[in-house]
C-alpha cells in the first residue's frame, strides 16, 4: 500500500526520516519496474539547517520544490555527475527534506544491474544516493512529482526494524554546516551491506 500524503506532512522531518527506513521505494520509468527496502536516510531540518539547501529560507530554482507541500520528490544534481532523490516533507512553505541514501533491490535487479553497468550483483549497486537514483532512473525529469504518482512512490509493506538494529549517526559530506553537521540526523540499518560507509 502507498504510504498516503499524510505521512509526509508532519513537522518532524527527522522522525520521518527514521520511519522510512523498512519502506519500499519504487520507481516505473519507461514501462520497467524497479524498487527496494530503504536502509539509509538523512534528515534536512530546512530553514534552521546549516546543511539544508533551504537554510535561511532560501529560496532558489532549484529549492523551489522544497517548499511544496510534502508528499513529492526532490532530485537534484550534485558535483555536476549524480542526481540525488529527497522525498519532501512538512506543509506547504516549510522547506524540510529526506535523501534517501541507500536501498536493499528487491525488483527489477537486473534491469538496475544494467543501469548501473554491473555484470555481477554487488551491495555498491544501490549504496549511496547518486547510485540509488541511478539504479532506480530516478533523474531531474521527474523532480517535483507525486509521491503518490505511478511514476515514483512507497510503500509500506510490514517490514519494521528494532531500535537497536538502527543507528543514528552525523550526515555525510556536510562539514560546511558547522556545528549542524555533527547532528545525529543520518539513519542506517547496521551491518547491512548495501548501507554506504561508514557502517559501524
Amino acid at each position: 500500500m502507498k504510504l498516503p500524503y499524510s505521512f509526509y506532512l508532519s513537522h518532524d522531518v527527522v522522525d520521518i526520516s527514521r520511519k522510512l527506513l523498512g519502506k519500499y521505494l519504487f520507481t516505473n520509468i519507461d514501462g520497467l519496474l524497479t524498487g527496494g527496502y530503504i536502509v539509509e536516510t538523512e534528515a534536512y531540518n530546512g530553514a534552521v539547517d546549516k546543511a539544508s539547501h533551504a537554510f535561511g529560507n532560501r529560496r532558489t530554482l532549484r529549492t523551489e520544490t522544497m517548499f511544496q507541500e510534502g508528499g513529492r520528490s526532490y532530485v537534484y544534481l550534485c558535483y555536476g555527475i549524480h542526481e540525488m532523490f529527497n522525498i519532501v516533507t512538512a506543509v506547504d512553505g516549510v522547506p524540510h527534506a529526506v535523501l534517501i541514501r541507500a536501498i536493499v533491490p528487491v525488483e527489477g535487479i537486473d534491469i538496475m544491474q544494467l543501469r548501473r553497468n554491473m555484470p555481477v550483483l554487488k551491495p555498491n549497486i544501490t549504496a549511496g544516493p547518486g547510485s540509488v537514483a541511478k539504479a532506480l532512473c530516478i533523474s531531474r525529469k521527474i523532480n517535483n512529482v507525486s509521491l503518490l504518482s505511478d511514476t515514483i512512490w512507497i510503500e509500506d509493506r510490514g517490514l519494521i526494524f528494532n531500535d537497536d538494529d538502527i543507528k543514528a549517526a552525523p550526515r555525510i559530506g556536510v562539514a560546511y554546516a558547522d556545528d549542524d553537521a555533527l547532528l545525529p540526523y543520518r539513519f542506517y540499518l547496521k551491518g547491512n551491506p548495501y548501507v554506504s560507509k561508514p557502517n559501524k
